[in-house]
């Protein structure tokens, strides 16, 4: 791929595609390296979090320390507390990562790794079982998504405020309180991918739609499912043709990847846009409820917000996506696939939402580690 200068130079340019391909590294078994033992935050992005989440300098600071605390603690937590694991979060009132458990005797375990403890009624099994229950259910288009929410220690269904009252919206809520503890909460929209039709000058295009480039992998980059079938052809923010789709899900998931070739090469860098500085990724340590994140996308550019819930089924008009992480960082169309980052840890790739970046809304992502290991590729860290 040549290029000449312009706004896309230096690591802005080489994010386009991430691993310097020189010798044809073949891919290995998917990896979740381990978070860095310091957090790296460079300006731009502190000044994206206080801008975003009202933060101060220091407070940015802090909390990023702090998040990066609580996701080294989790796995032990939720070790310690066995079968009694109700789900975690970051409080970002402590500081801390807390813990749900169902057996008080459990709480002393939990909290000698450092996490804080909540006593609840219902474990994650039980928890989970009964939105698998809820997934096995034909969703009307009212009824926006569903998740686990390990705070209130309900399964949520989302529902689009002005069906609430519709028969079959009535009928499924039904249904899904039979499953288990259900809490029904209301939005303002329904969701919907965030591709778009052709424009110049960004990322990259297949057919007539554009979207974002997620992160790069040694031979290419993985991205969102809905952005392209198994052999279309991909093209690049010049025009230039960099490979194509190996393979990709859309609806059940929305992930997919893209070989790398042609002149293109790729490195472990997330763009961003001239409101921060490019971000190296470092690993993929997922990131708990609460947590800070940031997305980069071609439309929107670069967001901040929050980790809302996790393991969230997103009822597309497509069809219903599993697994789905959800947030409140805005995006807009032609955002799809993008990357979302928390610190120097990738976390996922944009899939789709609400809303848009003047009025604010929620956006979900397919989380980087279910799909490395889904293809058997390695993301490519500094």
């Amino acid at each position: 791929m040549r290029r000449t200068t312009g706004i896309r130079t230096g690591l802005s340019a080489l994010l386009l595609l991430g691993a310097w391909a020189t010798a044809g590294i073949a891919p290995a078994a998917a990896a979740v390296p381990a978070p860095t033992p310091e957090p790296q935050a460079s300006a731009g992005l502190l000044a994206a979090m206080q801008k975003d989440l009202g933060l101060t300098k220091s407070q940015a600071q802090a909390r990023i320390a702090a998040e990066r605390a609580a996701t080294a603690v989790e796995g032990n937590a939720r070790r310690a507390a066995g079968s009694s694991f109700g789900g975690s979060w970051f409080d970002t009132g402590s500081g801390k990562l807390t813990v749900a458990v169902t057996d008080d005797h459990k709480a002393a375990a939990v909290r000698a790794t450092g996490a804080a403890v909540r006593l609840v009624t219902h474990s994650a099994q039980q928890l989970d079982a009964a939105k698998n229950k809820i997934d096995a259910l034909a969703a009307p288009a009212g009824v926006s998504s569903w998740h686990v929410d390990p705070q209130a220690n309900r399964v949520v269904v989302n529902v689009v405020a002005s069906q609430r009252d519709d028969n079959d919206v009535e009928a499924f809520l039904v249904r899904a309180r039979h499953t288990g503890p259900v809490q029904v909460e209301e939005t303002t929209e329904g969701p919907k991918t965030f591709a778009a039709g052709t424009v110049g000058g960004d990322p990259y295009y297949t057919g007539n739609v554009r979207c974002s480039i997620g992160f790069s992998v040694y031979g290419g980059f993985v991205t969102a499912g809905h952005c392209g079938q198994p052999g279309a052809g991909v093209r690049g923010w010049d025009g230039s043709y960099i490979g194509a789709f190996q393979g990709s899900s859309f609806p059940d998931n929305d992930y997919a990847w893209v070989n790398v070739g042609s002149g293109w090469w790729t490195v472990p860098v997330v763009l961003g846009w001239g409101t921060v500085s490019d971000q190296l990724v470092r690993g993929s340590a997922e990131a708990p409820v609460g947590a800070s994140i940031c997305r980069s996308g071609s439309t929107s550019h670069w967001h901040c917000g929050n980790v809302l819930a996790k393991n969230e089924t997103v009822n597309y008009s497509q069809g219903a996506v599993h697994q789905m992480t959800k947030t409140s960082v805005c995006a807009e169309p032609g955002d799809s696939g993008g990357s979302f980052i928390s610190g120097d840890q990738a976390q996922g790739v944009t899939s789709g939402g609400w809303g848009n970046c003047s009025g604010g809304g929620e956006t979900w992502y397919q989380p980087i580690n279910e799909i490395l290991g889904r293809y058997g590729l390695t993301l490519h860290t500094a």
